[in-house]
């Protein structure tokens, strides 16, 4: 009961803390729908299976043990991240006739921004990896570690879609559209500055 209550609790508030997940999740569905929200949501909640499948195969250890395979995979999520951010910096002032021609994000590529930046955030590795390797026993079952790999799974995806209907409201949305340009702005201003965070923190073992 133990080791569950801090599976939860260490959960709950990994996936509440601000990172990349939540910027990417907001401002899809602030600037573009509900639908590119949500469909972005279950994109995280599928890079988190990736981190919690991994891990249970043992490849988490690995990527714990070896500085060099962790800051490869640092360094991709930091280019990412910063490639995305330096597009929405780019952001500029449209009419509403111009953003009603503009095609709409399909749902695959909802999908894919939500997988990408999850699956190529280190920091959801190093949480996963850290749970699984630190709070979950060895010799805990492996029915039991893969109900908590689905219970992270759904936390995250539960979460986020809750953050994606929440800014997709129409009172929320309807106050900000106008400044569209400046929040394109500033959540890729806080992507540009996760990334380099991310490329320029030194791992150590």
């Amino acid at each position: 009961m133990t080791e569950l209550l801090a599976v939860v609790a260490i959960t709950f508030f990994a996936v509440i803390s601000p990172g990349p997940d939540f910027a990417m999740v907001s401002r899809n569905s602030l600037l573009l729908s509900r639908r590119s929200g949500v469909l972005t949501a279950l994109g995280i909640g599928a890079g988190v299976c990736v981190h919690v499948t991994y891990t249970l195969l043992g490849v988490g250890l690995l990527i714990q043990q070896s500085l060099w395979l962790f800051n490869l995979i640092k360094l991709a999520g930091a280019a990412y991240l910063i490639f995305l951010g330096i597009k929405m910096l780019r952001a500029k002032p449209v009419s509403a006739e111009v953003l009603a021609e503009q095609p709409a994000l399909s749902s695959l590529g909802a999908l894919r921004t939500g997988f990408l930046t999850n699956v190529l955030n280190p920091k959801t590795t190093i949480f996963i990896v850290s749970l699984f390797m630190q709070v979950v026993q060895p010799q805990t079952p492996l029915a039991v570690q893969l109900g908590y790999g689905a219970f992270i799974v759904l936390a995250h995806a539960v979460w986020f879609s809750a953050v994606a209907i929440f800014f997709s409201t129409d009172s929320v949305r309807g106050r900000l559209l106008a400044v569209r340009h400046w929040i394109d702005r500033v959540f890729g201003g806080l992507l540009v500055g996760f990334g380099m965070l991310l490329a320029l923190t030194q791992q150590t073992r």
